[in-house]
């Protein structure tokens, strides 16, 4: 009697076990399945087929793929500008989403083709060539491999000139599919990657002195590497009066929020979206009004009280 009250309890849990197995299973397969993204970014521009060419071998591997251009319009042979592009836009993609990055003028050198994975579970397909130091900075690295596995690679004969085609296009899409990373080739020392080297802005008692790094697209905004955190340490309030130099040539503009808080073709200075300091012209251009190139020396005085 005992063991049939036993075999009736254990039916019992094994029937509420299977229930809620089935529960779980019926809840995975009406979740929505997110295709694997791959977020593109070259110097390419898009006058001819390279882009496509790469997106092809990247479709070809995983046609499932999702594609997402993250910009083909980089300065031609701009690291720098290539590094700043994926600071600003990986916090806003998630975590095994796979970076495909081609600024490359020491293709076909000894510079190595690697891929690394950062801390927030996302992974860089890139040369060696510092287009990883800011992300490596900000978010930490726990791994780099390089690629010399020839089955993540196209073509019996390796270009020496489009490895964008032929080495990280493809492993890029070998990622996304799921294949192990580890496979692409043999572990590197990530202390020992290829460095920028940035400027830092300082600050000091006289006011804040840095760099005008970059233009903000068609605009003609200008981009600094000083921070809106530090800037605010001036002591300026919105709507005050400004006297910036860059490249010795001293501006004055107010400190707004907006755009349209002055009158059209007027300067202002701004925290950008990013939170950097930048200067602008309402509905203008200022680097073509001011005829400014990057990257120019940049300071501001501390507020005067």
């Amino acid at each position: 009697m005992r063991m049939r009250k036993t075999e009736r309890v254990v039916a019992r849990f094994a029937a509420v076990a299977l229930f809620a197995l089935a529960q779980l299973l019926h809840a995975q397969a009406a979740a929505p399945q997110y295709p694997p993204t791959v977020v593109f970014m070259t110097d390419f521009g898009t006058v001819d087929d390279s882009v496509t060419i790469c997106k092809g071998v990247m479709y070809s591997v995983l046609p499932t793929l999702r594609i997402v251009d993250l910009s083909h319009q980089v300065t031609p042979f701009s690291i720098f500008d290539g590094a700043r592009f994926l600071f600003g836009a990986t916090p806003y993609y998630p975590a095994g989403t796979v970076f495909v990055t081609v600024i490359d003028p020491g293709v076909g050198t000894e510079r190595k083709a690697i891929i690394v994975k950062s801390r927030r579970g996302q992974y860089f397909v890139l040369p060696d060539n510092g287009l990883i130091t800011l992300v490596q900075d900000r978010d930490g690295i726990v791994g780099v491999r390089e690629i010399t596995n020839r089955d993540w690679m196209i073509g019996a004969a390796l270009s020496s000139t489009f490895h964008g085609r032929d080495i990280f296009s493809p492993a890029g899409a070998h990622l996304a599919r799921g294949d192990e990373w580890t496979q692409a080739g043999p572990e590197l020392d990530g202390g020992k990657l290829v460095r920028l080297d940035v400027a830092t802005a300082k600050l000091d008692r006289r006011g804040l002195s840095g760099t005008v790094i970059a233009l903000d697209g068609p605009f003609g905004n200008l981009v600094s590497n000083i921070s809106g955190d530090d800037f605010m340490k001036l002591g300026y309030s919105p709507g005050e009066i400004v006297s910036v130099s860059i490249g010795g040539r001293r501006i004055e503009m107010p400190f707004v929020r907006t755009f349209a808080e002055v009158p059209l073709n007027k300067p202002l200075l701004y925290i950008d979206s990013r939170g950097q300091v930048g200067t602008a012209v309402n509905q203008g251009n200022f680097a073509a009004v001011y005829k400014i190139q990057p990257p120019v020396s940049l300071f501001i005085p501390q507020a005067r009280k």
